[in-house]
């Protein structure tokens, strides 16, 4: 029997209702059709006729059927022809196609296969054998829907990913803008020596932070931390910390005091970490820490006054290229209650230089995993004795990036470097 090609919405809806599948009947004899109709029928497919290639290839342009039984040799376009054909028309959902055929030789099989047959029926057809077959067809085609739906949730998924990626890459390049704002002056010059400040995050932002403050006419306040972790919530530390040792609004620089002449001075290095880790353990709620380096830099003299807390040794590079590593080490700050720091002296002479560098430097991996340590850092200083200002971390980046053989760094790398010119007369 001929039933009329139902539309697409109608096929739609029989398919999720799970109403019969369509079956599409194609032979060139109106008898071989009509027996086939009647089995299918009376299995609950719904069936459509065509006397040939051309005439199923017509049919399937305006209605793709669920599966299809296509007799090999016809007039016109065969059914091979008309099997390359159909698959090129259902692209979007997969019909099961078997060709009924009285040829035997494996040849003859793999041709079929090669033009896109899912499968195989000798003429004259076997009714238990074509049950068989077709349930064997709504096996494959339920799999296939299974897999369509599967795959659309999967692409809505991943969609819905990207949107929210895209949203999050968008507030990082904004939270790197203002990270990278707070250390928007990477250098400055005084009377007596020149000032560089690094900063480059392992992603668009970290958790090192770099950063000088006036102390009246003639002496200058240096931090560097390194917040554990990284990220959002590190660089939110961080950028609260700064706040602390602000150099734009000295009253609330917890580092300094009014004296009475109503001139800003610091307070010693080593008090002002204990106000740090007091405040981390008592007001801030958080799991982080982080290693600090404070200093008072006296810009007349190079006396240096530092205080060390977990924050990697700094290190002093006399005029004649020595190196020397000082400091006590201490312990981080918001681990410990009432922990103490202690501070220590550096005297720098014209032509030394005083380098402040994060553990991102010196705990770098080469490609073998071994890290560059302090004896590596010592050899590349050596080479950049006399490379100057901005363009030694410029060099410093160079070579570490050659140490790792990788441009991008597993932790953030950051550092401090005063140049000390030459001390006036008192």
């Amino acid at each position: 029997m001929f039933l009329a090609c139902p539309s697409t919405a109608d096929l739609l809806a029989t398919r999720q209702n799970r109403v019969p599948r369509l079956v599409m009947v194609v032979d060139d004899s109106k008898l071989q059709r009509r027996i086939l109709a009647a089995y299918l029928t009376g299995w609950g497919f719904a069936v459509v006729e065509a006397s040939s290639g051309d005439d199923a290839l017509e049919k399937c342009r305006h209605c793709v059927p669920d599966m299809v039984l296509s007799d090999w040799m016809m007039p016109g376009i065969s059914g091979l022809e008309f099997c390359r054909a159909f698959r090129a028309l259902s692209q979007d959902e997969y019909g099961y196609f078997i060709l009924l055929t009285s040829k035997h030789e494996k040849a003859e099989v793999a041709k079929g296969l090669d033009s896109g047959a899912d499968d195989f029926l000798t003429k004259p057809v076997d009714p238990d054998e074509l049950r068989a077959r077709l349930a064997a067809g709504e096996r494959i085609l339920e799999m296939q829907r299974e897999l369509t739906e599967k795959n659309e949730i999967i692409w809505d998924t991943l969609g819905e990913l990207q949107r929210i990626y895209d949203s999050l890459d968008r507030d990082l390049i904004a939270a790197e803008k203002l990270q990278k704002s707070l250390i928007s002056d990477t250098t400055r010059q005084f009377a007596t020596g020149r000032l560089s400040l690094m900063l480059q995050s392992s992603g668009h932002v970290g958790g090192d932070l770099v950063g000088f403050f006036p102390v009246g006419a003639d002496k200058l306040g240096l931090f560097a931390m390194d917040v554990s972790g990284h990220g959002i919530s590190s660089a939110l530390m961080t950028a609260r910390l700064a706040g602390y040792l602000s150099a734009s609004a000295p009253d609330q620089n917890i580092a300094l005091h009014r004296s009475d002449d109503g001139s800003y001075r610091m307070n010693p290095p080593d008090e002002v970490i204990v106000k740090i880790n007091e405040l981390l353990l008592s007001e801030m709620e958080t799991e982080h820490y982080l290693t600090l380096l404070l200093a008072q830099i006296d810009l007349n003299t190079g006396k240096a006054i530092i205080s060390q807390a977990g924050h990697p040794h700094p290190v002093v590079q006399r005029k004649d290229g020595r190196i020397e590593h000082c400091g006590t080490g201490g312990y981080p700050v918001g681990l410990l209650e009432n922990a103490t720091y202690e501070q220590f002296t550096v005297q720098l002479h014209p032509g030394d230089r005083l380098l402040i560098l994060s553990d991102g430097v010196t705990e770098c991996p080469d490609s073998d995993g071994n890290m560059l340590v302090e004896i590596g850092l010592d050899d590349m200083l050596y080479d950049l004795h006399d490379v100057e200002g901005p363009r030694m971390f410029d060099v410093m980046l160079e070579k570490l990036a050659d140490f790792s053989r990788s441009e991008s760094f597993p932790d953030d790398v950051s550092g401090i470097l005063l140049e000390f010119q030459g001390a006036r007369e008192m």
